[in-house]
This record gives C-alpha cells, sequence and structure tokens, in this order.
C-alpha cells in the first residue's frame, strides 16, 4: 500500500486539489445566483422610477346658489372655487341684484347656500360683512339667523332650527364648543364648521 501511495503520490494530490478546487469554484457560483435572486431585475427598477406619481384628486363640493342670478340651482364645485366663481357659471346677475351685498372673494363650502339679494332687498345670508358677521367673515351663533346657520358646512335647515331652538331655551352659546351640546351635532360636524362660527 505505502509502495502504491509513493508511486501515485502527485495524482492522488493533483486530484484532491482538482476536487477542492471544483467545489470552491461550485460554491461561488451558487452564492453568486442568490445574490442575484434577491435583487429586482435593472430593467423593472428602471421601470418603477420611471412611474409617474398620481395627482391627487380634488374633492368635489356641491352649494345652492339662489336669488338674483340668470340661472339659479345646485352646482358642483372645487375647494379652490369662490362665490365669483359659482356666479359666472350661472351666467352672471341679473341687472337688479345689489352686488354690494356680495362678497365675491368668499371661499365656497359643501352645502352652502348662496343668496344674492336684489336692490333694495335687505340679504339675510350675509355673504358680506354685517351685523351677525366679523372681518373674516364668521357666522356669529347667538346672532345668526336660520339662512345665515345654514350657510355652513354641515348646517341644513333642520340643525339650523335646533340651533336657534337652544339658544332661546338656554341663551347665548358662551363659546363654539357649546355647538356640540345641540343634537346631530358631533365633533365631525364641528371640526368642519368650527372656523366659520364665532360667539362674538
Amino acid at each position: 500500500m505505502l509502495i502504491w501511495l509513493q508511486k501515485y503520490k502527485s495524482l492522488v494530490v493533483g486530484g484532491l486539489c482538482f476536487i477542492i478546487v471544483g467545489f470552491l469554484f461550485l460554491y461561488k457560483q451558487s452564492g453568486e445566483k442568490a445574490e442575484i435572486e434577491t435583487h429586482s431585475p435593472i430593467w423593472l427598477e428602471e421601470v418603477q422610477e420611471n412611474i409617474p406619481e398620481t395627482e391627487p384628486i380634488l374633492e368635489k363640493y356641491y352649494v345652492d346658489l339662489k336669488g338674483a342670478v340668470k340661472q339659479p340651482g345646485l352646482y358642483e364645485v372645487s375647494v379652490e372655487d369662490r362665490v365669483f366663481d359659482v356666479i359666472e357659471r350661472s351666467g352672471g346677475l341679473l341687472e337688479s341684484a345689489d352686488e354690494s351685498q356680495v362678497n365675491f372673494a368668499l371661499k365656497v363650502h359643501d352645502e352652502m347656500v348662496i343668496y344674492i339679494p336684489k336692490i333694495g332687498e335687505v340679504n339675510e345670508a350675509a355673504l358680506s360683512s354685517g351685523e351677525s358677521t366679523s372681518k373674516n367673515s364668521k357666522i356669529n351663533i347667538n346672532k345668526a339667523s336660520s339662512a345665515e346657520l345654514e350657510t355652513l358646512p354641515g348646517i341644513g335647515p333642520g340643525k339650523a332650527a335646533a340651533i336657534i331652538e337652544y339658544r332661546e331655551e338656554n341663551g347665548k352659546f358662551h363659546e363654539i364648543e357649546d355647538m356640540m351640546k345641540i343634537s346631530g351635532i358631533g365633533e365631525k360636524t364641528f371640526e368642519k364648521l368650527k372656523d366659520s362660527i364665532t360667539v362674538k
């Protein structure tokens, strides 16, 4: 046996070296393959980078335009629209409209009632500054009429009547948060209208 090993020593050593080198080569190849599979293909990464971001969809509101306009009615508007934009879509004002009582720059909101008075008529909706509105067009909930209250987001005829009834039975509101004491006006509704009301 020893004689055989001495005679073929070089062949045995060479064979072992060949086996070791082959094993290392196969191991390296399998590692590179696994690394490639863990990454996304280059073409897929390029496609993902080139996908444009979708633009945000503007929320749509509805307002009720009444009074001295050519085509009164319900209009769909965006959050950026103002009273002027709605009047333009209606075909404009009638000759009998009293422009001095209208705040054309006022931003619209959902469920808003826009009333355009005629000359000599009092604008109960108070779209311009008046007794129940402050310089920033906030509605004074202690003085507002039903028509004025209905211009607030989330306030329809029923809730407007409930506000006036509460005010008559309990006296003036001391703070705007008192609105949530009225049935039907919860936190969500209050969040929508809190920036549009005042008690002073």
